[in-house]
């Protein structure tokens, strides 16, 4: 490894969202390459253009400068083995099907969709594995050529090895053997000139001096194929490390692609864009995905990227199937929360809280976001924990909310014009206001916690709200007196007295 520049890359499809599995495989390539000084590729394959979705581009690469994962080279960034989207690499891979045309690795076939259809049915129903027949295998290559000339629609195809088998070592599951004769004879190009992924990734792969290839688990089964077309071309492939599974948070089956809601309303989300609209900081993701089917001790789980860099090697990648863990990504998050400084939180809180409407002061949201550092575990959480800073008038509540457990509504009531009065007179500030109140409550013979609550449900619409008097001090006299004459209005007493 010391002698060999490693040159890694991520290739996604732009056919759909960007899904954390996605990213799971992108990050864990980023971290290969920056472990080993080498460079991050990323290459665009986007030559199923029945699938294609130029706005699954967009999110892919606002996904991967949300997480952080700069490439050294590709699209936005150029670099010297460009350009980095297949599309613009058509002659290249059409030059290569020629090349095997002529090495007798490859061959046209001009079986029509209809015949192919026929065949993988009559296969079935000899309870054979349905595939091609390999019809066109045996035709004169110089009558496939004249056919090919006159403008008949052909693909073609891999000849494969029909007996003896092929075994592939992979870094993370070891050597892997596979039968020649279960294999199919793969279409390299289909018949409107473009390439099938088989051929492009391997073309590319090669041509941009692939060093190692890490991905997915579900590609193991193309190995054998890739393999074939490495030697066909006599060309050296890329070591191999395939990747585990990540499966849903029930540990049964390969995680959704489809974003669903937990039972409290809050959102599941599967897709990086929807992640990062929730609210989930890159670092706790960065260092949450890591943790997906790799690990670097049997204690250790929250480390900083560079601490993720220094660490990460293939052989403590698991082979095993990862489970999904909301909890656990929540945890990581509410923690990474915590140790932001607070104005970097007030910054990253504030596109969140003027997305639900309110106009905010950033003097005041200075104040505002160390009361609520420790009661969020995404960013968007803040829109409805603050929420009594910024609205005029409290989302209704109960007025059973202002009585306190071991008390009556007339005590409720004691307690907020006794707390009225001393918030008419007192300094609004955090000790002052501490002080007054705790005095009040022993004036009348109530414990603190008993006297306290009334107050925070009549300042915050709430029973569970931050550090009372920091919360008062944010509020102000004027906000907190007015909302005191609302409570006592809904307890049924007039607001002066």
């Amino acid at each position: 490894m010391s002698n060999v520049s490693v040159r890694v890359r991520y290739a996604p499809s732009p056919t759909g969202d960007f899904h954390v599995g996605g990213a799971r495989t992108a990050l864990f390539n980023y971290l290969f390459a920056r472990h080993h000084g080498g460079r991050f590729i990323l290459r665009i394959e986007d030559t199923d253009r029945k699938r294609y979705n130029p706005q699954a581009l967009e999110w892919l690469l606002r996904g991967l400068r949300y997480l952080g994962l700069d490439w050294d080279e590709g699209p936005e960034v150029g670099g010297p083995y460009g350009p980095y989207v297949q599309t613009e690499r058509l002659e290249l891979y059409r030059g290569a099907c020629e090349e095997l045309l002529k090495r007798g690795a490859a061959y046209r076939c001009f079986c029509t969709p209809e015949r192919l259809e026929a065949v993988s049915k009559a296969q079935q129903e000899k309870g054979l594995n349905p595939g091609y027949d390999r019809h066109c295998r045996s035709l004169d290559p110089e009558e496939a050529a004249r056919r090919a000339a006159a403008g008949e629609a052909h693909v073609i195809r891999l000849k494969v090895p029909l007996e003896g088998e092929i075994t592939v070592h992979d870094r993370i599951r070891g050597d892997i053997t596979f039968q020649n004769s279960i294999l199919q004879d793969a279409v390299l190009m289909k018949s409107d000139g473009y390439p099938t992924y088989h051929l492009a990734n391997v073309v590319d792969d090669h041509y941009m001096e692939i060093t190692h290839i890490l991905r997915g688990d579900e590609w193991v089964n193309s190995l054998p194929l890739h393999m074939h077309l490495y030697r066909a071309f006599g060309w050296t492939p890329p070591e191999m490390a395939h990747l585990p599974l990540i499966l849903n948070p029930t540990g049964k089956g390969k995680m959704s692609k489809r974003e669903e809601r937990a039972p409290d309303g809050r959102l599941m989300p599967v897709f990086v864009r929807s992640f990062e609209e929730a609210g989930y900081l890159p670092e706790a993701m960065i260092n949450y995905l890591a943790l997906l089917g790799w690990s670097y001790d049997d204690k250790t789980e929250i480390m900083s990227r560079q601490e993720l860099i220094e660490r990460f090697t293939l052989e403590r990648v698991n082979a095993s199937p990862a489970v999904w863990n909301y909890q656990k990504l929540d945890h990581f998050n509410g923690y990474y929360i915590r140790q932001l400084p607070v104005d970097e939180l007030a910054r990253r809180v504030l596109p969140f809280l003027e997305r639900a409407g309110y106009r905010v002061e950033w003097n005041r949201l200075l104040a505002i976001v160390p009361l609520i550092q420790e009661r969020i575990t995404r960013l968007s959480d803040a829109a409805e924990a603050a929420d009594f800073f910024f609205r005029d008038e409290l989302r209704p509540y109960d007025a059973a909310e202002l009585i306190p457990a071991k008390g009556d509504a007339a005590l409720a009531e004691a307690v907020l014009r006794r707390a009225r009065q001393v918030l008419a007179a007192v300094e609004f500030r955090r000790e002052a206001l501490e002080s007054a109140l705790r005095a009040e409550a022993e004036a009348m013979g109530v414990k603190a916690g008993v006297f306290f609550q009334p107050v925070r449900v009549a300042c915050c619409g709430r029973k569970a709200a931050p550090p009372l008097f920091e919360t008062l001090e944010v509020l102000g006299r004027e906000t907190c007196l007015k909302r005191i004459g609302r409570a006592l209005e809904l307890l049924g007493k007039p607001a002066a007295g």
